[in-house]
């Protein structure tokens, strides 16, 4: 049975996918988040106009870059920044 909630909101799942994988698909985000591919382009959407990616044509694809060195949004974590975040999860 899939958990209802999860400590890690879907924008993190998102930036962690690319993060792991710059290039990777926005059909295979969506299954690995468990969210539509509309939802998908949204986050990355949003994500990108707050500057925490930018993305690159590469043929058909998209090669994303993760700023890394960003702070993370919340008040409770802001003193950290992204890298931490994914340093965290991909231990």
């Amino acid at each position: 049975m899939t958990p209802s909630w999860t400590f890690l909101t879907n924008h993190a799942h998102v930036l962690l996918c690319l993060a792991k994988n710059p290039s990777e698909r926005i059909r295979e985000i969506a299954v690995e988040v468990g969210i539509t591919e509309r939802a998908v382009q949204r986050i990355i959407a949003e994500l990108e106009a707050d500057g925490y990616l930018k993305h690159q044509r590469d043929g058909r694809r998209n090669v994303y870059q993760v700023f890394s060195r960003k702070p993370l949004r919340h008040s409770i974590e802001k003193h950290r920044q992204v890298h931490d975040l994914i340093r965290m999860i991909n231990k």
